[in-house]
């Protein structure tokens, strides 16, 4: 089976694990943590026991699907715009083609927030009651009480100064983060960073690069920010957007954004 990369977001250069430091400061204390790789799947998965064994296996059983679908549908690896819905397709690669259909993106654009839901999702089928799956930097959260999940921006003055509110209502619902800036990513804009929170992690992570395809370089700032949240509010299905370029916020919709220290 091929290893497969994420040509509309995620294409990395082959190199050995690099620990994300950032995922010290997200610790909950209240939850353990569970680390899986494999291969460009890298999760840190936060639960109230101990998930590592069962979330390789549910990792590798996806990425399986996804790998041998790629095979028989070469297109779904390699191309930047949306494939045509396939009921025959695994639940994974269904979800990746609705999110890329929504968003006018690629499938792979959502792999990272697709997976991330869908072990969550399983997890909590088998009885784990709170969860966060985040894959490197899409999350997937279902958890029994308010949350605040930190915007990182690269070298933004705003780079984790500011954060997003997610209530325990909203809950489950996938909170995804784009950088044309920050990462191995394939983006066709100049965005520090797209936050995208839905009730979908992979319709969140398509659209955050849908999104970010909108913050150009000559075409950033203000008016970049301004042409990313009217192409948001396009969109059917997500709750809200952040959109961070340099020193310039913006946001529209369901969110609530807070100050951190």
């Amino acid at each position: 089976m091929p290893q497969f990369m994420k040509p509309d977001r995620r294409r990395k250069k082959p190199e050995s694990y690099q620990e994300r430091t950032y995922r010290r400061s997200a610790e909950q204390g209240d939850l353990v943590s569970s680390l899986v790789q494999i291969k460009e799947t890298d999760l840190h998965i936060q639960a109230d026991r101990d998930v590592t064994k069962r979330a390789s296996e549910l990792v590798l059983q996806y990425r399986l699907q996804i790998e041998e679908y790629i095979v028989r549908h070469p297109d779904f690896y390699a191309t930047l715009v949306p494939m045509p819905l396939d009921n025959l397709a695994p639940p994974v690669v269904r979800d990746m083609l609705e999110a890329a259909e929504a968003a006018g993106v690629g499938p792979m654009a959502a792999v990272a927030g697709s997976i991330a839901a869908f072990v969550g999702k399983k997890l909590v089928e088998e009885g784990v009651a709170e969860i966060i799956v985040e894959n490197g930097g899409d999350i997937y959260l279902h958890r029994q009480k308010d949350c605040t999940i930190a915007i990182f921006a690269g070298q933004s003055v705003l780079s984790n100064k500011v954060g997003v509110l997610i209530s325990a209502a909203q809950m489950p619902c996938g909170i995804c983060t784009s950088s044309g800036t920050v990462g191995h990513s394939l983006s066709l804009g100049k965005a520090d960073s797209v936050t995208v929170v839905a009730g979908s992690a992979g319709l969140a992570d398509a659209v955050a690069t849908c999104i970010g395809n909108e913050v150009g370089g000559v075409n950033g700032g203000k008016a970049g920010i301004n042409s990313a949240l009217e192409k948001a509010k396009e969109i059917a299905g997500i709750s809200g957007v952040v959109v961070i370029c340099g020193d310039v916020l913006g946001a529209v919709g369901d969110v609530r954004l807070i100050r951190l220290e």
